[in-house]
């Protein structure tokens, strides 16, 4: 009933709420397959998450110029809208809620990888399963799936590291040549970095304990609980209580703590500090390599003046991983066959190439070609997901433990952090109760 109400809806709005760039049109509009232009176009709604005029956003207009012109002769039309997550990628999650519920979703939306499970439980995406064939999925480092279902492709892996100074290194005194992806630093080792770097009068170390506002914090920060030896949520994805607040992820936060209590970082670390010369290290991802390779030739003026090292490791070995990705909409609009294009478009071996240039990012499609040098930024983020890789937990609830997960990482800056746990963990399971009583 619920999804019969949204198809009314949807079908009497006279035009979809679109943000950002798009193409309108004067045409009709099929309730099958959705807009046709006064061409005679079919016309495929796709959003994206980033601004236009990033080079993120510039590539995907260029990916979707090159559709247009191939699918010219079969009147198949793209037009994209670029929300920008200037809010955050709350912000952008926001807004697809409220799409769904008016029936005013695109026919193919970007969504962060993590959101899957919660987002296909929902019915905002549609399963793919019969629409990919098998080659092409069997060609994808991983996919977005649920309950043995496909959702969603994606744009592109990630990982992420510690980008270091490797002046500051040198004036510490500090060799870090043997810290390899194979044979990763400890947590010890990474405190004794941390302590030499303090003793030059630089901040150690930006473990980006600011950014709460959206996924960025929970992102680069969940490895260090499985590293400790934690979990967060039980296999089914629906307990907290015994997990979230357990002793080994008790210590992955700890060692957060720690950090701070040591004078190793802060919460209030300058958005430009580390490529000021300020810090000796940076927590991110593979977006920072281009920023490095063409923003600060000052402090950075190439790659022999900085480098990346990966996760230290706890009672265990773990990294970042999972980034954005494509999915059909599981809008009114129920004849996919254009649709499907798209989306086999925006994910080829040239698109994943073309927009992986432009991000830095690791490319989806494992016959994209990388040569690598050994020992590269590039070299390290690919070895790292191969190796330690582990995903977020996997939930309908996702989004309730994300928020969770930052409150903690906020709140244990003026609170134990056994405190925080146990209140969080109680509160996160009565948001898991909810959803499966659902």
């Amino acid at each position: 009933m619920k999804k019969f109400l949204k198809a009314m809806m949807a079908i009497g709005l006279s035009s979809m709420l679109m943000f950002g760039v798009g193409c309108g049109g004067d045409g009709t509009t099929d309730e099958a397959t959705g807009e046709v232009d006064a061409s005679g176009n079919t016309v495929i709604k796709i959003m994206f998450h980033v601004d236009a005029q990033s080079a993120e956003g510039k590539a995907y207009k260029q990916r979707i110029d090159a559709f247009n012109a191939a699918y010219k002769d079969q009147k198949i039309k793209a037009s994209a809208s670029y929300i920008a997550r200037t809010a955050g990628a709350a912000d952008y999650e926001q807004k697809l809620v409220g799409m769904q519920n008016e029936g005013s979703l695109p026919d193919i939306i970007t969504f962060d990888a993590p959101n899957c499970a919660s987002y296909a439980n929902s019915g905002l995406i549609y399963d793919i399963s019969d629409l990919v064939p098998q080659d092409v999925q069997d060609d994808f480092l991983s996919l977005n799936k649920y309950d043995g279902k496909l959702y969603g492709l994606p744009i592109q892996e990630s990982s992420a590291g510690f980008f270091y100074n490797k002046n500051l290194f040198a004036q510490a005194g500090i060799n870090v040549s043997g810290y390899t992806v194979e044979n990763p630093w400890t947590f010890a080792q990474f405190k004794d970095v941390c302590a030499k770097l303090k003793a030059i009068n630089v901040t150690p170390v930006d473990m980006r304990l600011d950014a709460t506002k959206d996924e960025t914090a929970t992102y680069l920060l969940y490895p260090f609980i499985y590293a400790a030896g934690g979990e967060f949520l039980s296999e089914d994805g629906y307990t907290a209580k015994g997990y979230f607040d357990s002793a080994a992820t008790q210590n992955g936060f700890q060692f957060l703590k720690d950090l701070v209590s040591s004078g190793y970082t802060s919460y209030a670390i300058g958005a430009t500090d580390f490529f000021d010369g300020k810090v000796g290290m940076y927590l991110s991802s593979g977006w920072t390599i281009p920023d490095l390779d063409n923003k600060y030739p000052q402090k950075f003026p190439n790659r022999d003046s900085w480098g990346l090292l990966p996760y230290p490791k706890g009672a265990a070995a773990a990294s970042a991983t999972g980034s954005w990705s494509f999915a059909i909409t599981d809008n009114h609009h129920e004849d996919k066959t254009a649709i499907k294009e798209l989306l086999l478009w925006m994910t080829t071996v040239e698109s994943s190439q073309t927009i992986t240039n432009a991000t830095g990012m690791i490319p989806a499609r494992k016959s994209v070609e990388n040569n690598y040098a050994a020992g590269s930024p590039e070299s390290v983020l690919l070895t790292q997901l191969a190796l330690t890789g582990r995903e977020r937990p996997v939930t309908v609830g996702y989004p309730q433990f994300s928020t969770t997960f930052r409150n903690v990482i906020y709140e244990m800056k003026d609170k134990s952090v056994a405190t925080v746990l146990s209140g969080k963990a109680t509160n996160l399971q009565s948001e898991l109760d909810k959803l499966k009583r659902n």
